[in-house]
């Protein structure tokens, strides 16, 4: 079952918090830029660049992930690591709040999410 409309209006207001904060400035945004997605049950952040080979192209680049387990009422956070594969979070694999996901991202304690 995916979020209902209510909880991805407030994960969206969220997410636009946490661009104005995270994202370069607008100058270098056309090189590197934040972006999100909400899907089902999941919410991922990534970074968007030129494809090297192909500028004309953008590229995403995962940055983190959390996903809502109804049942437990609970956000379950994820990290991409090299071999392009989700793995939970270490320090905090799940948190009660969206806004603890994004302070989890925002403060990357051992640069997991931004390296």
């Amino acid at each position: 079952m995916a979020i209902s409309e209510f909880e991805i209006k407030r994960c969206e207001k969220e997410l636009e918090k946490f661009l104005d904060e995270k994202r370069p400035p607008a100058h270098v945004r056309a090189k590197v830029d934040l972006g999100y997605r909400i899907t089902g049950q999941s919410v991922e952040i990534f970074e968007v660049s030129p494809h090297f080979r192909n500028p004309g192209e953008k590229i995403e680049i995962a940055v983190a992930k959390a996903t809502y387990i109804k049942s437990q009422k609970l956000w379950k956070v994820y990290w991409m690591r090299q071999d392009l594969k989700w793995y939970s979070y270490p320090p905090a694999p799940q948190v009660r709040h969206f806004e603890e996901f994004l302070t989890l991202v925002k403060e990357d304690v051992n640069a997991c999410f931004f390296g």
